[in-house]
Protein backbone atom coordinates (compact mmCIF):
# COMPACT_ATOMS: atom_id res chain seq x y z
CA UNK A 1 0.00 0.00 0.00
CA UNK A 2 1.48 3.62 -0.95
CA UNK A 3 -0.49 7.08 0.36
CA UNK A 4 0.12 8.74 -2.94
CA UNK A 5 -1.93 11.81 -2.75
CA UNK A 6 -3.94 13.98 -0.11
CA UNK A 7 -6.03 16.91 -0.07
CA UNK A 8 -7.75 18.38 2.90
CA UNK A 9 -9.70 21.77 2.04
CA UNK A 10 -10.39 22.93 5.22
CA UNK A 11 -9.95 21.54 8.65
CA UNK A 12 -8.68 22.79 11.70
CA UNK A 13 -5.21 24.65 10.82
CA UNK A 14 -5.45 23.01 7.52
CA UNK A 15 -6.29 24.69 4.39
CA UNK A 16 -6.12 23.95 1.40
CA UNK A 17 -3.86 21.31 1.56
CA UNK A 18 -2.94 19.41 -1.38
CA UNK A 19 -0.09 16.73 -1.23
CA UNK A 20 1.79 14.05 -3.48
CA UNK A 21 3.98 11.26 -2.39
CA UNK A 22 5.24 9.54 -5.41
CA UNK A 23 4.73 6.05 -5.70
CA UNK A 24 7.71 5.34 -7.97
CA UNK A 25 10.30 7.70 -5.88
CA UNK A 26 13.01 5.92 -4.47
CA UNK A 27 13.36 5.55 -1.05
CA UNK A 28 9.66 5.86 -0.24
CA UNK A 29 10.29 8.02 3.02
CA UNK A 30 8.69 11.09 2.53
CA UNK A 31 9.79 14.16 5.07
CA UNK A 32 6.90 16.36 5.87
CA UNK A 33 8.11 20.00 7.48
CA UNK A 34 6.38 23.23 8.80
CA UNK A 35 6.80 25.72 10.87
CA UNK A 36 5.54 25.10 14.52
CA UNK A 37 2.05 25.34 14.78
CA UNK A 38 1.46 24.26 10.79
CA UNK A 39 -0.18 21.30 10.87
CA UNK A 40 1.82 18.38 10.49
CA UNK A 41 0.69 16.35 13.24
CA UNK A 42 -2.73 17.05 12.29
CA UNK A 43 -2.46 15.93 9.23
CA UNK A 44 -0.82 12.62 10.23
CA UNK A 45 -3.48 11.88 12.81
CA UNK A 46 -6.28 12.66 10.12
CA UNK A 47 -4.68 10.55 7.61
CA UNK A 48 -4.29 7.70 10.02
CA UNK A 49 -7.64 7.92 11.72
CA UNK A 50 -9.80 7.90 7.93
CA UNK A 51 -7.62 4.56 7.27
CA UNK A 52 -7.47 3.05 9.70
CA UNK A 53 -10.64 3.56 11.81
CA UNK A 54 -13.36 3.49 9.29
CA UNK A 55 -14.35 -0.07 9.12
CA UNK A 56 -14.15 -1.06 12.60
CA UNK A 57 -16.42 -0.44 15.52
CA UNK A 58 -14.32 -0.57 18.30
CA UNK A 59 -12.19 2.39 16.77
CA UNK A 60 -15.16 4.76 15.49
CA UNK A 61 -15.58 7.00 18.77
CA UNK A 62 -11.57 7.62 17.64
CA UNK A 63 -12.89 9.07 14.53
CA UNK A 64 -16.13 10.54 16.06
CA UNK A 65 -13.34 12.42 18.58
CA UNK A 66 -11.61 14.06 15.65
CA UNK A 67 -14.65 14.53 13.60
CA UNK A 68 -16.05 16.79 16.51
CA UNK A 69 -16.55 20.14 15.55
CA UNK A 70 -16.19 19.37 11.90
CA UNK A 71 -19.51 20.25 11.02
CA UNK A 72 -22.25 21.51 7.91
CA UNK A 73 -21.80 25.12 7.10
CA UNK A 74 -25.49 27.13 6.69
CA UNK A 75 -26.67 25.94 3.45
CA UNK A 76 -24.33 23.21 2.86
CA UNK A 77 -25.60 19.45 2.41
CA UNK A 78 -21.91 18.11 1.71
CA UNK A 79 -18.69 18.92 3.33
CA UNK A 80 -15.97 17.11 2.03
CA UNK A 81 -13.30 16.74 4.66
CA UNK A 82 -10.37 14.81 3.14
CA UNK A 83 -9.48 13.18 -0.39
CA UNK A 84 -6.40 10.50 -0.61
CA UNK A 85 -5.34 9.13 -3.11
CA UNK A 86 -3.95 4.99 -2.71
CA UNK A 87 -1.97 3.28 -4.80
CA UNK A 88 -2.69 -0.45 -3.96
CA UNK A 89 -0.15 -1.65 -6.76
CA UNK A 90 -2.17 -2.03 -9.46
CA UNK A 91 -4.04 1.01 -9.42
CA UNK A 92 -4.80 4.11 -7.78
CA UNK A 93 -7.56 4.23 -5.90
CA UNK A 94 -9.41 7.53 -4.54
CA UNK A 95 -11.07 8.23 -1.11
CA UNK A 96 -13.38 10.82 -0.56
CA UNK A 97 -14.18 11.53 3.28
CA UNK A 98 -17.32 13.54 3.46
CA UNK A 99 -20.03 15.08 5.98
CA UNK A 100 -23.54 14.73 4.66
CA UNK A 101 -27.05 15.31 5.36
CA UNK A 102 -30.57 13.70 4.30
CA UNK A 103 -30.83 16.16 1.88
CA UNK A 104 -27.74 15.42 0.18
CA UNK A 105 -28.99 11.49 0.26
CA UNK A 106 -32.35 12.54 -0.92
CA UNK A 107 -31.01 14.34 -4.21
CA UNK A 108 -28.76 11.44 -5.42
CA UNK A 109 -31.41 9.06 -4.28
CA UNK A 110 -33.52 11.30 -6.45
CA UNK A 111 -36.88 11.16 -4.48
CA UNK A 112 -39.49 13.06 -5.87
CA UNK A 113 -41.59 15.84 -3.40
CA UNK A 114 -44.42 13.32 -4.46
CA UNK A 115 -43.18 10.50 -1.56
CA UNK A 116 -44.00 10.49 1.79
CA UNK A 117 -40.98 11.87 4.47
CA UNK A 118 -41.46 8.66 6.24
CA UNK A 119 -41.20 6.58 2.83
CA UNK A 120 -37.97 8.40 2.21
CA UNK A 121 -34.50 6.63 3.77
CA UNK A 122 -33.05 9.20 6.35
CA UNK A 123 -30.04 8.85 8.36
CA UNK A 124 -32.33 9.72 11.28
CA UNK A 125 -33.17 5.99 10.77
CA UNK A 126 -29.67 5.03 11.53
CA UNK A 127 -29.57 6.79 15.22
CA UNK A 128 -32.79 5.76 16.16
CA UNK A 129 -31.71 1.95 15.15
CA UNK A 130 -28.07 2.96 17.58
CA UNK A 131 -31.10 4.42 20.37
CA UNK A 132 -33.13 0.67 19.69
CA UNK A 133 -29.67 -1.23 20.10
CA UNK A 134 -28.58 0.79 23.39
CA UNK A 135 -31.75 0.26 24.89
CA UNK A 136 -31.56 -3.68 23.95
CA UNK A 137 -28.16 -3.41 25.72
CA UNK A 138 -29.96 -2.89 28.64
CA UNK A 139 -32.15 -5.54 28.74
CA UNK A 140 -30.53 -7.73 31.45
CA UNK A 141 -29.79 -4.56 33.76
CA UNK A 142 -33.57 -3.22 33.49
CA UNK A 143 -34.37 -6.94 34.28
CA UNK A 144 -31.83 -6.78 37.58
CA UNK A 145 -33.01 -3.26 38.73
CA UNK A 146 -36.82 -4.63 38.61
CA UNK A 147 -35.53 -7.37 40.70
CA UNK A 148 -34.00 -5.64 43.12
CA UNK A 149 -36.86 -3.45 43.56
CA UNK A 150 -38.95 -5.96 44.14
CA UNK A 151 -36.74 -7.52 46.94
CA UNK A 152 -36.55 -4.10 48.60
CA UNK A 153 -40.34 -3.72 48.85
CA UNK A 154 -41.20 -7.44 50.10
CA UNK A 155 -38.27 -6.58 52.81
CA UNK A 156 -40.12 -3.48 53.93
CA UNK A 157 -43.44 -5.17 54.12
CA UNK A 158 -43.57 -5.71 57.98
CA UNK A 159 -44.59 -9.15 59.37
CA UNK A 160 -47.44 -8.21 61.52
CA UNK A 161 -49.18 -5.54 59.44
CA UNK A 162 -50.32 -7.30 55.88
CA UNK A 163 -51.75 -3.99 54.51
CA UNK A 164 -50.34 -0.73 53.78
CA UNK A 165 -51.04 2.07 51.50
CA UNK A 166 -49.19 1.93 47.68
CA UNK A 167 -45.86 3.84 48.18
CA UNK A 168 -45.66 6.95 45.72
CA UNK A 169 -41.71 5.97 45.59
CA UNK A 170 -42.22 2.39 44.14
CA UNK A 171 -44.85 4.03 41.58
CA UNK A 172 -41.55 6.41 40.73
CA UNK A 173 -39.12 3.66 40.51
CA UNK A 174 -41.31 1.43 38.77
CA UNK A 175 -42.30 4.39 35.70
CA UNK A 176 -38.49 5.12 35.06
CA UNK A 177 -38.95 1.32 33.74
CA UNK A 178 -41.88 2.72 31.67
CA UNK A 179 -44.08 -0.03 34.11
CA UNK A 180 -47.55 1.45 34.76
CA UNK A 181 -48.40 -0.09 38.09
CA UNK A 182 -51.79 0.53 37.68
CA UNK A 183 -52.65 -1.84 35.85
CA UNK A 184 -52.16 -4.35 38.28
CA UNK A 185 -54.97 -2.87 40.15
CA UNK A 186 -53.34 -2.51 43.61
CA UNK A 187 -54.79 0.10 45.68
CA UNK A 188 -52.70 -1.70 49.31
CA UNK A 189 -49.17 -3.53 49.88
CA UNK A 190 -48.68 -6.91 51.03
CA UNK A 191 -47.25 -9.89 50.19
CA UNK A 192 -50.22 -11.15 47.46
CA UNK A 193 -50.48 -7.52 46.21
CA UNK A 194 -47.01 -7.39 45.77
CA UNK A 195 -46.60 -10.42 43.93
CA UNK A 196 -49.59 -9.11 41.39
CA UNK A 197 -47.30 -6.43 41.21
CA UNK A 198 -44.63 -8.41 40.32
CA UNK A 199 -46.19 -10.65 37.90
CA UNK A 200 -47.57 -7.53 35.64
CA UNK A 201 -44.14 -5.40 35.47
CA UNK A 202 -42.24 -8.54 34.27
CA UNK A 203 -45.18 -8.88 31.77
CA UNK A 204 -44.88 -5.39 30.64
CA UNK A 205 -41.02 -5.29 30.61
CA UNK A 206 -41.20 -8.23 28.07
CA UNK A 207 -43.84 -6.79 25.97
CA UNK A 208 -41.37 -3.45 26.44
CA UNK A 209 -38.26 -6.11 25.02
CA UNK A 210 -40.42 -7.77 22.44
CA UNK A 211 -41.30 -4.50 20.71
CA UNK A 212 -37.84 -3.04 20.86
CA UNK A 213 -36.25 -6.34 19.14
CA UNK A 214 -39.22 -5.49 16.45
CA UNK A 215 -38.19 -2.27 15.87
CA UNK A 216 -34.92 -2.60 16.09
CA UNK A 217 -35.50 -5.51 12.51
CA UNK A 218 -37.16 -2.77 11.17
CA UNK A 219 -34.42 -0.22 11.67
CA UNK A 220 -32.25 -2.85 10.63
CA UNK A 221 -33.93 -3.32 7.72
CA UNK A 222 -34.34 0.51 6.32
CA UNK A 223 -30.19 0.59 7.32
CA UNK A 224 -29.91 -1.62 4.98
CA UNK A 225 -31.30 -0.13 2.57
CA UNK A 226 -29.43 2.91 3.25
CA UNK A 227 -26.67 1.35 2.62
CA UNK A 228 -27.63 -0.42 -0.56
CA UNK A 229 -28.50 2.56 -2.12
CA UNK A 230 -25.64 4.35 -1.03
CA UNK A 231 -23.37 1.66 -2.44
CA UNK A 232 -25.09 1.86 -5.56
CA UNK A 233 -23.36 4.95 -5.57
CA UNK A 234 -19.75 3.93 -4.88
CA UNK A 235 -20.45 5.18 -1.23
CA UNK A 236 -19.72 3.67 1.93
CA UNK A 237 -21.35 4.95 4.54
CA UNK A 238 -18.56 5.24 7.75
CA UNK A 239 -21.33 6.56 11.03
CA UNK A 240 -24.06 8.95 11.85
CA UNK A 241 -23.29 12.02 14.26
CA UNK A 242 -26.81 11.41 16.66
CA UNK A 243 -27.04 15.04 17.41
CA UNK A 244 -27.40 16.26 13.91
CA UNK A 245 -28.59 13.61 12.00
CA UNK A 246 -25.16 13.93 9.90
CA UNK A 247 -23.33 10.76 8.60
CA UNK A 248 -20.02 10.23 7.62
CA UNK A 249 -18.82 8.66 4.45
CA UNK A 250 -16.14 7.70 1.99
CA UNK A 251 -17.06 7.87 -1.96
CA UNK A 252 -14.61 5.21 -3.69
CA UNK A 253 -13.11 5.42 -7.70
CA UNK A 254 -11.83 3.13 -9.59
CA UNK A 255 -12.87 0.32 -7.57
CA UNK A 256 -15.19 -2.17 -7.69
CA UNK A 257 -17.92 -1.48 -4.71
CA UNK A 258 -18.39 -5.50 -4.31
CA UNK A 259 -14.74 -5.71 -2.33
CA UNK A 260 -14.38 -2.27 -1.87
CA UNK A 261 -15.28 -2.93 2.14
CA UNK A 262 -12.97 -5.58 1.70
CA UNK A 263 -10.30 -3.22 0.38
CA UNK A 264 -10.90 -0.53 3.13
CA UNK A 265 -10.96 -3.55 5.76
CA UNK A 266 -7.41 -4.46 4.45
CA UNK A 267 -6.43 -0.72 4.42
CA UNK A 268 -6.86 0.10 7.63
CA UNK A 269 -4.36 -2.67 8.88
CA UNK A 270 -1.58 -1.37 6.29
CA UNK A 271 -2.10 2.21 8.22
CA UNK A 272 0.41 3.17 11.40
CA UNK A 273 0.68 5.88 13.46
CA UNK A 274 4.00 6.47 15.73
CA UNK A 275 3.81 9.51 18.02
CA UNK A 276 4.42 11.46 21.21
CA UNK A 277 1.80 11.13 23.44
CA UNK A 278 1.43 14.41 24.36
CA UNK A 279 0.57 14.88 20.36
CA UNK A 280 -2.12 12.61 19.80
CA UNK A 281 -4.85 14.93 20.75
CA UNK A 282 -7.81 14.25 18.08
CA UNK A 283 -8.19 10.87 19.22
CA UNK A 284 -9.40 11.89 22.51
CA UNK A 285 -13.33 12.87 23.68
CA UNK A 286 -12.56 16.99 24.50
CA UNK A 287 -12.76 16.38 28.06
CA UNK A 288 -9.69 14.01 27.59
CA UNK A 289 -7.76 16.71 25.50
CA UNK A 290 -8.17 19.12 28.02
CA UNK A 291 -7.03 17.16 30.87
CA UNK A 292 -3.57 17.29 29.01
CA UNK A 293 -3.09 20.59 30.95
CA UNK A 294 -5.28 19.83 33.81
CA UNK A 295 -4.90 16.12 34.71
CA UNK A 296 -1.69 13.86 33.91
CA UNK A 297 -3.25 11.20 35.04
CA UNK A 298 -6.76 11.59 33.66
CA UNK A 299 -4.85 11.96 30.07
CA UNK A 300 -2.82 9.29 30.11
CA UNK A 301 -5.43 7.06 31.49
CA UNK A 302 -7.67 8.27 28.12
CA UNK A 303 -4.76 7.20 26.03
CA UNK A 304 -4.35 3.83 27.39
CA UNK A 305 -7.91 3.74 26.61
CA UNK A 306 -7.73 4.74 23.00
CA UNK A 307 -4.37 2.49 22.28
CA UNK A 308 -5.75 -0.39 23.18
CA UNK A 309 -8.67 0.22 20.11
CA UNK A 310 -6.06 2.00 17.85
CA UNK A 311 -3.80 -0.91 17.17
CA UNK A 312 -1.85 0.87 14.48
CA UNK A 313 -0.96 3.33 16.61
CA UNK A 314 2.29 3.71 18.86
CA UNK A 315 3.35 6.19 21.46
CA UNK A 316 7.04 6.84 22.02
CA UNK A 317 6.12 7.58 25.47
CA UNK A 318 6.44 4.27 26.77
CA UNK A 319 9.50 2.47 26.48
CA UNK A 320 9.00 -1.24 24.65
CA UNK A 321 9.66 -3.29 27.27
CA UNK A 322 6.66 -5.30 27.27
CA UNK A 323 6.76 -5.15 23.20
CA UNK A 324 10.66 -5.70 22.98
CA UNK A 325 9.87 -9.01 25.92
CA UNK A 326 6.99 -10.17 23.18
CA UNK A 327 9.20 -10.17 20.43
CA UNK A 328 11.51 -12.49 21.99
CA UNK A 329 8.55 -14.67 23.21
CA UNK A 330 7.25 -14.43 19.56
CA UNK A 331 10.58 -15.44 18.54
CA UNK A 332 10.57 -18.39 21.19
CA UNK A 333 7.22 -19.71 19.95
CA UNK A 334 7.76 -19.43 16.43
CA UNK A 335 11.35 -21.47 17.05
CA UNK A 336 9.10 -23.94 18.60
CA UNK A 337 6.48 -24.22 15.67
CA UNK A 338 9.46 -24.63 13.85
CA UNK A 339 10.86 -27.66 15.78
CA UNK A 340 7.18 -29.27 15.88
CA UNK A 341 6.68 -28.81 12.32
CA UNK A 342 10.35 -29.73 11.00
CA UNK A 343 12.08 -31.55 13.80
CA UNK A 344 14.38 -28.93 14.14
CA UNK A 345 14.52 -25.39 16.05
CA UNK A 346 14.13 -22.19 14.02
CA UNK A 347 16.28 -19.37 13.96
CA UNK A 348 13.78 -16.59 14.76
CA UNK A 349 15.25 -15.95 18.65
CA UNK A 350 19.18 -15.76 17.16
CA UNK A 351 18.28 -13.70 14.56
CA UNK A 352 16.33 -11.27 16.82
CA UNK A 353 19.28 -11.31 19.13
CA UNK A 354 21.88 -10.56 16.68
CA UNK A 355 19.19 -7.84 15.15
CA UNK A 356 19.60 -5.83 18.52
CA UNK A 357 23.10 -6.44 19.50
CA UNK A 358 23.84 -4.38 16.01
CA UNK A 359 20.82 -2.10 16.38
CA UNK A 360 22.86 -1.34 19.94
CA UNK A 361 26.11 -1.35 18.75
CA UNK A 362 28.67 -1.66 22.75
CA UNK A 363 25.51 -2.73 23.97
CA UNK A 364 23.45 -6.27 24.33
CA UNK A 365 20.24 -6.97 25.66
CA UNK A 366 19.83 -8.75 29.09
CA UNK A 367 16.43 -11.10 28.78
CA UNK A 368 14.98 -12.65 32.54
CA UNK A 369 15.25 -16.72 31.43
CA UNK A 370 11.37 -16.33 32.89
CA UNK A 371 10.80 -12.96 30.51
CA UNK A 372 9.93 -11.41 33.25
CA UNK A 373 11.93 -8.15 32.39
CA UNK A 374 15.25 -6.90 31.16
CA UNK A 375 18.13 -4.94 31.53
CA UNK A 376 21.41 -4.03 29.32
CA UNK A 377 24.82 -4.85 29.17
CA UNK A 378 27.73 -2.29 28.23
CA UNK A 379 30.43 -4.56 26.49
CA UNK A 380 33.87 -2.23 26.53
CA UNK A 381 37.61 -2.89 26.89
CA UNK A 382 36.76 -6.58 27.27
CA UNK A 383 34.53 -5.57 31.01
CA UNK A 384 30.48 -6.52 30.82
CA UNK A 385 28.84 -3.98 32.97
CA UNK A 386 24.91 -4.15 33.98
CA UNK A 387 23.01 -1.71 33.02
CA UNK A 388 19.00 -0.63 33.13
CA UNK A 389 16.88 1.03 31.33
CA UNK A 390 17.35 4.42 32.98
CA UNK A 391 21.34 3.96 31.86
CA UNK A 392 20.72 4.04 28.57
CA UNK A 393 20.07 7.89 26.29
CA UNK A 394 16.42 8.81 25.51
CA UNK A 395 17.94 8.49 21.96
CA UNK A 396 19.14 5.11 22.53
CA UNK A 397 15.82 4.38 23.86
CA UNK A 398 13.42 5.20 21.12
CA UNK A 399 15.61 4.01 18.38
CA UNK A 400 15.17 0.47 20.02
CA UNK A 401 11.72 0.81 20.66
CA UNK A 402 11.00 1.63 16.80
CA UNK A 403 13.06 -0.79 15.43
CA UNK A 404 11.00 -3.35 17.56
CA UNK A 405 7.97 -1.92 17.00
CA UNK A 406 8.51 -2.27 13.33
CA UNK A 407 9.73 -6.23 13.77
CA UNK A 408 7.07 -7.13 16.56
CA UNK A 409 3.93 -6.16 14.79
CA UNK A 410 4.98 -7.50 11.51
CA UNK A 411 4.66 -3.85 9.63
CA UNK A 412 5.42 -4.76 5.98
CA UNK A 413 4.03 -2.93 3.04
CA UNK A 414 2.18 -0.64 4.98
CA UNK A 415 1.62 3.22 5.25
CA UNK A 416 3.53 4.29 8.06
CA UNK A 417 3.18 7.77 9.44
CA UNK A 418 5.70 8.61 12.03
CA UNK A 419 5.45 12.27 14.07
CA UNK A 420 8.16 13.89 15.59
CA UNK A 421 10.46 11.26 14.61
CA UNK A 422 13.72 12.65 14.80
CA UNK A 423 13.19 14.26 18.87
CA UNK A 424 15.84 13.04 20.93
CA UNK A 425 18.09 11.78 18.61
CA UNK A 426 21.61 13.11 17.68
CA UNK A 427 22.18 14.74 14.16
CA UNK A 428 23.80 11.72 12.97
CA UNK A 429 20.86 9.57 13.85
CA UNK A 430 18.62 12.22 12.34
CA UNK A 431 20.30 11.79 9.26
CA UNK A 432 20.44 8.28 9.44
CA UNK A 433 16.78 7.94 9.81
CA UNK A 434 15.50 7.27 6.10
CA UNK A 435 18.58 4.66 5.95
CA UNK A 436 17.56 2.63 8.96
CA UNK A 437 13.81 2.71 8.56
CA UNK A 438 14.89 1.40 4.90
CA UNK A 439 17.02 -0.98 6.02
CA UNK A 440 14.66 -2.60 8.94
CA UNK A 441 11.99 -2.83 6.78
CA UNK A 442 11.92 -1.46 2.79
CA UNK A 443 8.57 -2.27 1.78
CA UNK A 444 6.84 0.17 3.67
CA UNK A 445 6.19 4.17 2.41
CA UNK A 446 7.35 6.04 5.87
CA UNK A 447 5.70 9.93 5.81
CA UNK A 448 8.13 11.95 8.38
CA UNK A 449 6.84 14.84 10.32
CA UNK A 450 9.66 16.35 11.00
CA UNK A 451 11.77 19.74 12.24
CA UNK A 452 15.26 18.15 11.34
CA UNK A 453 17.10 19.50 8.37
CA UNK A 454 19.38 16.58 9.07
CA UNK A 455 16.59 14.34 8.42
CA UNK A 456 15.70 16.19 5.03
CA UNK A 457 19.19 16.89 3.45
CA UNK A 458 19.38 12.83 3.57
CA UNK A 459 16.50 12.68 0.93
CA UNK A 460 16.53 14.95 -2.53
CA UNK A 461 14.31 18.09 -2.65
CA UNK A 462 11.90 15.81 -4.02
CA UNK A 463 11.15 13.62 -1.07
CA UNK A 464 10.56 16.51 1.56
CA UNK A 465 6.99 17.84 1.45
CA UNK A 466 6.03 21.20 3.01
CA UNK A 467 3.03 22.52 4.67
CA UNK A 468 2.84 26.11 4.74
CA UNK A 469 3.88 27.95 6.18
CA UNK A 470 7.11 27.12 5.05
CA UNK A 471 10.38 26.68 6.99
CA UNK A 472 12.68 28.97 6.58
CA UNK A 473 15.96 28.28 5.09
CA UNK A 474 19.34 27.44 7.35
CA UNK A 475 21.14 30.16 7.07
CA UNK A 476 25.31 29.27 7.10
CA UNK A 477 27.45 31.43 9.21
Amino acid sequence: MHLQRVQVPDFRVLKDVDITFEHDFNPRVFPLGSQNGGGKSTLLQLIFTLLHCSTNPDRLPALKNLLSGFDLRDGEDKRILAIIDIWDGEKEVQLEFFVCSDTYIHQIFNYSNEIKTEDKLSFSTIVKLENIQHEISGFFNEEKELEEILRQEEYRIPATNTFRIFRDDLEKRLADLEIDFKSANVDFLDIDSLNLISKEAKSQLSEQHKHKKILSEFYCDRFEAISQHLRSFNIEYITVDSSKNEAFVCHLNNIDMDVSHQFLNELSNKVFLAAPSTQVFLFLPREGRKSLFTNRNTYQSSLTSVNSNLLGLFTYDFLATDILINSFKNARDKDFKEALKTGEYGNNYKKLLEDLDFLMHDKQVNLAEDFSGLTFKLNRFGDSIELYPEDLSHGELKRLSIYVWLKSQDIQDAIVLMDEVDLALHPDWQYRIPTDLVEWEPSNQYILATHSYELCESLTPSHVKILEPRLTERQSK
